[in-house]
């Protein structure tokens, strides 16, 4: 694993995003039922934000809940919600010591209203924030994003607000969920699946991946800062050779 004096400070992604996967499987090995993992997951996520703050990181993406998650056994949902509420009311005061604005992305008009008051409450107290951005996305998807943008987009087009021959990729990113906060560098995923599933699609067209089979209720500092270790290793081309980027 690798020791923060071994990364580059100067190569610290900008922003970080995170499949939180593995912990249903957690507490399976362990004998426990599925909320077990989730409530014992809450120090990998303590961890990874005090880690990614303390490296630099600007913006930090959780995948907290997604649209299909909404399919589980409902006392599973119900039970994740309370979690997140509760979650929410007890790291409040940790993100405002650490100087940590909260935002989040995805349909939260979805979500219980307790959960919606907690989640709002947090933001308002935590706008103010500088030393990085923490973003949950809850009850996200990538097609809802893509699918909401759209349809806000054809609105404008319909008012005449918006002729389409104007619309561009930046036209249509400024209508997704993440307006304002830049791509993603760096996504890590735990548990060892190779997929993105239905994460920030758009937004992930150049992020280097970095996958681990590792539970998530057991991902740490150390493997965190393994993730950013990785990523100051690659070449990151965008398109280009290797040969344009080493002109000088």
């Amino acid at each position: 694993m690798a020791a923060r004096a071994e990364l580059d400070p100067s190569r610290i992604p900008a922003h970080v995003a995170v499949i939180m996967d593995g912990n249903g499987r957690w507490a399976k090995q362990k004998g426990g039922l599925r909320i077990f993992g989730h409530q014992n997951a809450i120090t990998a996520v303590r961890e990874t934000v005090e880690t990614a703050a303390e490296l630099g990181v600007q913006f930090l993406t959780l995948y907290a809940f997604s649209t299909e998650n909404w399919a589980r056994p409902a006392h599973e949902v119900m039970a994740l919600m309370q979690l997140l509420v509760h979650t929410i009311r007890q790291e409040t005061s940790t993100l405002l010591k650490n100087n940590i604005r909260l935002q989040a992305i995805g349909d939260t008009a979805s979500l219980p209203a307790s959960c919606q008051r907690e989640l709002a409450e947090a933001i308002e107290l935590t706008r103010t924030g500088t030393r990085m951005t923490l973003v949950l996305a809850l009850s996200y998807s990538g097609r809802w994003d893509l699918a909401q943008a759209a349809r806000r987009l054809s609105e404008e087009v319909a008012a005449g607000n918006v002729q389409p021959g104007q619309i561009t990729e930046h036209t249509l990113a400024s209508y997704l969920s993440t307006v304002g906060i830049p791509d993603p560098e760096l996504l890590i995923r735990t548990s060892g699946e190779q997929r993105i599933s239905n994460f920030l699609l758009w937004q992930l067209a150049y992020t280097e991946l970095y996958i681990t089979d590792l539970l998530w209720p057991d991902f740490r500092r150390e493997h965190f800062q393994e993730a950013v270790r990785v990523y100051q290793q690659r070449e990151r081309r965008f398109g280009k050779t290797s040969e344009q980027l080493n002109v000088s």
